[in-house]
């Protein structure tokens, strides 16, 4: 082995994270991975990877979350990456940043991070429909 490809496979394993994980995170169903070539932004993938993870039962309600540099390592996504995908997260009140606890998993965040979901569903189809804000409002209130 050259000096190079000794330099490269050490630069590799030190790049891995010390606690064993690999570039994703498991789940019970499937391995999700982010996809950095998806249009979708890489936060929002970052949120839907932790949504799917508190969904599945991994992460509990009231269950302290795993360090956001930590989980950027296994993502393979940047820390500012992970902290605005639980940034979003915590505006939906699935998470809560706690100081000096880090971010815990809310009681209601499960319940309340479907209805999230379908409502951003909605509201992308009626933007690919033309309908403003006010008219899908309209709408909601006609049907309810």
């Amino acid at each position: 082995m050259t000096a190079a490809g000794r330099r490269q496979g050490a630069r590799t394993a030190a790049a891995r994270p010390p606690w064993g994980y690999d570039a994703s995170v498991s789940s019970t169903n499937a391995t999700v991975e982010i996809d950095h070539s998806s249009p979708v932004p890489l936060h929002e993938q970052v949120a839907a990877a932790i949504r799917r993870a508190i969904a599945e039962g991994e992460i509990a309600a009231g269950e302290r979350m795993p360090p956001a540099r930590d989980l950027a390592a296994v993502l393979g996504v940047n820390a500012n990456t992970v902290f605005r995908g639980l940034r979003t997260l915590r505006d939906e009140g699935i998470v809560e940043f706690r100081r000096g606890r880090g971010v815990t998993v809310s009681g209601i965040g499960p319940q309340r991070s479907a209805v999230v979901v379908k409502a951003r569903e909605l509201v992308t189809l009626a933007r690919s429909y033309g309908y403003r804000p006010e008219e899908l409002a309209e709408i909601i209130a006609q049907v309810s």
